[in-house]
């Protein structure tokens, strides 16, 4: 009796000992992913980023980020601060945790199991012993590595993103905060121009040197220019809150650049646009790893299409008194297929993994029109702020200079002069939206590299 007891421990050891070495093989990586994600983001990204998991990380993160804060953000800046600082970000790196550690489970071999019946009658006993083990997951456990290993490299490149997601959206508030500070500015002036003009009227009507028409029409100016200052003014508060979201930090402790950058010299061709994004595009890589992983899942499916779980292990049983020999045997338990033969399976997987690529060709369609229609944008912006800024702006100043001979010549009214300077102010504030608008075209299009936009916006 004491030599079964020996041999069946012996066995139970053997089995621990295989699951341990075969589970063991699969462990976490040093740099938890993220070495892979970085090389994904560094054709679109000239700043750094890491995951802050300890507190030591996080305080340098901290230091850098007070650093920058200190002094006027230009763009980059901004983006570099919303790297370090943002708390969204460092979430969506725990998804690189969680992927990671689904891997390293798919690695791991099923614990054995351990069973017993005991029944006793006076001095008759029945007891059945066995020790069990999932054989069935040896077979199947590389295809679900692999399998998990298709779905972290997935992550990764979602994760990937993420990042330049918020890149993106950083430098679109970026953009959007500094042209509202400039239009507010310009917004004061036609308030003031306005108010100067609705006071003059005001006294000229009372000295009965001016209908109340004409007083009627600059007091209406005036109403509608501070209306509109107020709107923009509300507008700089919203956009620099909305920078402020991205970056992680409290409005007031903002310091931006007072006006947007001028247009670039030259624009980049669309061919280079086209190659770059077949290259680069995140979206179209995450879509191949899902088709990958569907296909190996697939081929995980046809394995365990009829027999989902084979346990086997040595067993014991005794039947009679307590001082018969016990008996030796294997327990073996599987499931039968009787009802379900698992048709059902492969045609389903087969049809899941069909959708994918339909899905992965309609996206590099959709990728090809995506970066026509925002290059297309971008260089209608480019053009359209050159002619504001080079044709347009020039002639109301010249305007407003001729007025103002004229005024000092006593040629002219001052109520001209002022419309006039409204005038010139507007145009200046249409070159400001329009340099804006060009500036945001231009980050659209550098995100059509990444993803589609609808991706890039959060959608």
């Amino acid at each position: 009796m004491s030599t079964n007891i020996v041999n069946l421990r012996a066995r139970s050891v053997i089995l621990v000992a295989v699951s341990l070495l075969l589970g063991g093989c699969a462990t976490f990586s040093k740099d938890g992913g993220m070495d892979e994600v970085q090389k994904q983001t560094q054709p679109h990204l000239k700043q750094a980023y890491e995951w802050a998991k300890t507190e030591e990380s996080k305080k340098s993160l901290q230091d850098k980020t007070q650093a920058l804060l200190a002094q006027p953000l230009d763009v980059e800046g901004a983006v570099q601060v919303a790297l370090y600082n943002n708390k969204g970000l460092q979430a969506s790196f725990y998804e690189l945790g969680i992927s990671e550690a689904d891997l390293v489970q798919a690695g791991r071999l099923p614990n054995p199991r351990f069973s017993m019946l005991y029944a006793r009658n006076g001095g008759e006993y029945k007891i059945e012993q066995a020790f069990t083990f999932n054989v069935f997951s040896l077979i199947t456990m590389p295809k679900a590595v692999e399998v998990e290993k298709r779905r972290f490299a997935q992550t990764q490149a979602s994760t990937a993103i993420e990042v330049l997601k918020l890149a993106y959206q950083t430098r679109t508030a970026y953009f959007n905060a500094v042209a509202a500070t400039e239009l507010a500015r310009y917004s004061a002036q036609v308030k003031e121009s306005a108010e100067a003009s609705a006071v003059l009227a005001k006294r000229l009507h009372e000295t009965g040197n001016w209908n109340r028409l004409e007083q009627s029409r600059e007091q209406s100016f005036y109403a509608d220019a501070a209306l509109e200052y107020a709107n923009a003014k509300n507008a700089e508060v919203r956009a620099y809150e909305a920078l402020a979201r991205q970056l992680g930090v409290k409005a007031a402790q903002l310091k931006i650049q007072s006006r947007l950058p001028d247009l670039p010299k030259s624009l980049s061709e669309l061919q280079a646009f086209e190659q770059n994004a077949y290259e680069q595009r995140l979206d179209l890589l995450v879509k191949r790893s899902e088709m990958d992983a569907l296909a190996k899942q697939l081929g995980l499916t046809k394995t365990t299409r009829f027999i989902n779980v084979i346990e086997l292990g040595p067993a014991r049983v005794l039947e009679g008194r307590r001082s018969e020999p016990y008996k030796k045997g294997i327990d073996i338990a599987f499931e039968i297929p009787l009802f379900d033969w698992g048709q059902a399976k492969v045609p389903r997987a087969e049809s899941i993994y069909m959708q994918s690529v339909q899905e992965t060709a309609q996206l590099v369609t959709n990728a090809q029109s995506e970066i026509r229609e925002r290059y297309n944008t971008y260089r209608t912006k480019h053009d359209v702020t050159r002619h504001i800024r080079d044709e347009i702006v020039p002639l109301r100043k010249r305007i407003l200079y001729e007025d103002q001979l004229r005024y000092n010549g006593m040629l002219t009214s001052p109520f001209e002069l002022f419309g006039d300077a409204r005038a010139q102010v507007q145009s200046v504030k249409g070159y400001i939206e329009s340099l804006r608008d060009f500036w945001l075209a231009d980050a659209e299009l550098q995100a059509t590299l990444v993803a589609s936009p609808r991706l890039m916006e959060g959608q």
